[in-house]
Order: structure tokens, then C-alpha cells, then sequence
């Protein structure tokens, strides 16, 4: 049962591990509607189940629970689910020295799941579309006047 924040809480209480949701490193989402990295780092709509599987490899302590993310506009069970992540041990030192921050975890989840086997395994129509496309758009208006 998670209770209110208090900052008398020890970092091994779950209510004082970070929360990650699935939009906050959803490629198809702006800013606005959740997304938290820049595209680089983020996946075409990952699952709380791939976010899990990747944190499971690194052995951070791992929790699942079924809350949706506010600004999700739908109400599917693919939009479900909220991952706690710990990480700083009671003194206040990080766990693992690869991650000190949220940040940290979040970019490497982004690079992690495409490697996924659930990743690698999908026809080639349902593949994501590579980020290179997004800079390219980005070309100057000189032939419109």
C-alpha cells in the first residue's frame, strides 16, 4: 500500500522511488501530451512490460502498478501501467553509478528497448519509423513567398 510523500520516508520506501510511465518516452507523443527526453532517446509506443523487462536486466529494484498516465487520452490497457524505480540506498547514494538520476534511467530504457527481442522479432511494416526522417522536414521556406 503506498501512503503520502514525506520527506522523513527512507529511499528504500517505495513512495520515495521514481515513477516512470510509457508516455514520457513515447516517440508519437509531443511534449505537451506527456513525452519527457528528447526523440533521440525515445521508442514508438513502449509498454510498461518492455520498460520493466530492460529495468529487471540492470538490477534496480522494479515495481509495477496499474495506474494510467493523466494525460493519456485513452483508456486502454495498452495505456496502462506505471513502473517505480528505485534508485538511492537509505544513505542517499545512488545504487548503481550508471544511474544517479531519473534522467539517466530514462534515456537508457530508450536505447535499451529496441534491442528487445519483441522488438527485433516485428514485420518489417510494423517496424518504427527511424528519427532521421524528423530532421530532414526541417528544411528552410526560401521557395515560398
Amino acid at each position: 500500500m503506498v501512503t503520502s510523500w514525506s520527506p522523513d520516508k527512507k529511499h528504500s520506501d517505495v513512495e520515495r522511488w521514481i515513477c516512470i510511465y510509457p508516455a514520457y518516452l513515447n516517440s508519437k507523443k509531443s511534449l505537451a501530451e506527456g513525452r519527457k527526453l528528447s526523440k533521440v532517446y525515445c521508442v514508438e509506443n513502449p509498454t510498461h512490460q518492455e520498460i520493466r523487462d530492460v529495468l529487471v536486466t540492470t538490477g534496480l529494484h522494479v515495481g509495477v502498478e496499474n495506474k494510467l498516465y493523466p494525460r493519456e487520452r485513452s483508456k486502454e490497457m495498452l495505456y496502462r501501467g506505471r513502473i517505480r524505480v528505485q534508485l538511492r540506498n537509505d544513505d542517499g547514494s545512488p545504487i548503481k553509478d550508471d544511474f544517479p538520476t531519473r534522467e539517466s534511467v530514462m534515456k537508457f530504457i530508450g536505447e535499451s528497448i529496441p534491442k528487445l527481442k519483441t522488438r527485433q522479432n516485428r514485420p518489417a511494416e510494423q517496424q518504427p519509423q527511424t528519427t532521421h526522417q524528423a530532421a530532414s522536414k526541417s528544411k528552410g521556406k526560401k521557395g515560398r513567398r
